[in-house]
């Protein structure tokens, strides 16, 4: 993909393909994730596996997806 891609609609929102609405802690990482925008920090912890997730603020700064399947990429899947 190249730089500069459009972000896509509801970009701050994680695509259903990456974390399902339904997945039982949608919360609680949705809570993490706005924490850490808020905090202006470019990761939080998920909840479920302990790994650092980058903020959809932070993947669109980088202008460019990168193809790793990230949670909270903002471009157009």
């Amino acid at each position: 993909m190249t730089d500069g891609e459009a972000l896509r609609d509801e970009w701050q929102q994680p695509h259903p393909s990456r974390l399902s609405p339904d997945h039982p802690r949608f919360g609680e990482i949705a809570e993490r994730h706005a924490a850490a925008i808020a905090d202006n920090v470019p990761t939080y912890v998920d909840p479920v596996s302990g790994y650092s997730v980058f903020t959809a603020r932070f993947l669109a700064r980088r202008r460019y997806c990168c193809d790793s399947g990230c949670r909270h990429c903002p471009y157009v899947l």
